[in-house]
């Protein structure tokens, strides 16, 4: 990875921190690329939602959309409810893919996996999310689209 200072990468930086990412405010204006932001983004994501899914609603604003299953909700209290009424969660990622998006502002994620819904079997699932960027070094989820993947 080539030093910021030095250099300018070939994809625009993102900056590193999140207001919601308190591992990260430890380093708040280092500048990190796009799969970095978005791996530090799925890990806070899914280990928060599988340990305490009510502090989600920090990463989501009034304008923010969830698809879940065909089915949309907007705004973070109605995500958040949605996401609470499954029961225990627990997740397995087994892949991340990230692009920067049209803007250096915007980052998509695509994530796939296995989740567990109170102990039951292993389904798989897949997730999209658009961060975008609402200040210096800080992204909520502006777009997330859910499905359950049956083969």
């Amino acid at each position: 990875m080539m030093n910021a200072s030095t250099t300018r990468p070939s994809r625009p930086p993102v900056a590193s921190y999140f207001l919601f990412f308190p591992l990260l405010l430890l380093k708040p204006f280092t500048i990190m690329s796009a799969e970095q932001v978005a791996n530090a983004f799925v890990q806070h994501y899914y280990q928060t939602f599988d340990s305490n899914v009510q502090q989600l609603a920090q990463l989501f604003t009034q304008n923010s959309m969830m698809t879940f299953e065909g089915q949309p909700f907007q705004g973070a209290e109605s995500i958040v409810q949605k996401l609470t009424n499954m029961g225990k969660i627990t997740h397995e990622i087994k892949s991340t893919d990230v692009q920067p998006s049209a803007t250096e502002n915007c980052i998509v994620i695509f994530v796939t996996g296995n989740l567990r819904i109170d102990g039951g079997n292993p389904l798989h699932f897949c997730e999209f999310f658009q961060l975008i960027s609402t200040g210096p070094g800080q992204y909520s989820v502006h777009n997330c689209i859910f499905r359950l993947n049956y083969a």
